[in-house]
């Protein structure tokens, strides 16, 4: 099918087939265009890797389904034990008519767009942008612990000293650690990076500060601004769409050594499961544990 064409993800190319010119709406790779920003019936075709989270996938196939002229295709694909057993059947409840094929451990539904589907509005204003907790914050169902402050960063929340000069927080999520870090320091400048765009839509509303730039973007890549930081921040992750990767945490710890100057310190918290000390010694000149509480701990490494 020729025309207009989005991709949200990488799909396997075994699996689905997807044009060199469509547009990639997947808020979790910088530069991507945001598939809230799709026009309604902009679309021909549209091929989606739907993520694992119920809310989030139906978000995104509703966004998708907005997305597509009537009678466009739209095909949407996921691992069968990771949401793909049930695309058929949120299809179906959209009114769209499904032709569900299996390959790869994958499941692979394809269809056309209905004229006038049902429920996409609900849909969307379930897993949109929303306030969370008594303080407000902003969120949006995908972004990494939505709902609440998850139980590490509590524990490195809890464990940091007031924060002086220029500092990033890798992986800023929707920016509560930030936040704080702002609030109760003498910060004269804070990066908060983080590969979720939504995450970074999120930190944008509850950071109105002007010391504080938010960026969508790799904390494991360089970035120019970037150096001779006085202090990191982290909560490094060890999962990517809900497979566990235990190269990321190393590959955070290696970007913060080179953000910051000599003397810099390096704060993070870790599940007590991950081995984190030998890649503290090889980056960093000393490092000690400072707090441990709730399954967690907080290390203090200094560049």
């Amino acid at each position: 099918m020729s025309g207009a064409e989005a991709v949200y993800g990488f799909p396997p190319p075994v699996l689905a087939e997807v044009s060199p010119s469509a547009r990639q709406v997947s808020p979790l790779i910088p530069g991507a265009a945001a598939i809230e920003d799709l026009d309604q019936e902009s679309l021909d075709r549209m091929v989606v890797l739907a993520p694992p989270g119920v809310l989030e996938r139906r978000y995104v196939l509703a966004r998708a389904l907005h997305a597509l002229k009537a009678g466009g295709e739209l095909v949407a694909l996921a691992p069968k034990t990771r949401g793909g057993a049930r695309l058929n059947e949120e299809l179906t409840a959209f009114g769209c008519v499904v032709r569900e094929s299996a390959k790869r451990h994958h499941r692979i539904c394809v269809t056309e767009a209905p004229a006038i589907p049902v429920g996409l509005a609900e849909a969307i204003a379930e897993a949109g942008p929303q306030k969370m907790g008594p303080e407000g914050f902003w969120s949006q169902p995908g972004v990494f612990s939505w709902n609440r402050l998850d139980a590490g960063s509590a524990v490195l929340l809890a464990a940091l000293p007031p924060l002086t000069g220029r500092g990033a927080d890798l992986g800023c999520g929707s920016g509560i650690l930030g936040h704080e870090v702002l609030r109760l320091g003498a910060v004269s400048a804070l990066w908060l990076l983080d590969i979720d765009g939504r995450a970074v839509a999120a930190a944008r509303r509850n950071i109105i500060d002007e010391r504080a730039v938010i960026l969508h973007a790799d904390a494991r890549s360089p970035h120019p601004a970037l150096t001779g930081l006085d202090f990191v921040i982290m909560n490094p992750p060890f999962h990517v769409a809900g497979e566990e990767d235990r190269r990321l945490g190393p590959a955070f710890i290696e970007a913060a050594a080179r953000m910051l100057r000599r003397g810099g310190v390096c704060r993070l918290v870790a599940n007590v499961a991950l081995p984190y000390e030998p890649h503290l010694a090889t980056n960093f000149s000393r490092f000690s544990e400072v707090a441990r509480a709730n399954g967690f701990k907080v290390f203090e490494a200094v560049r």
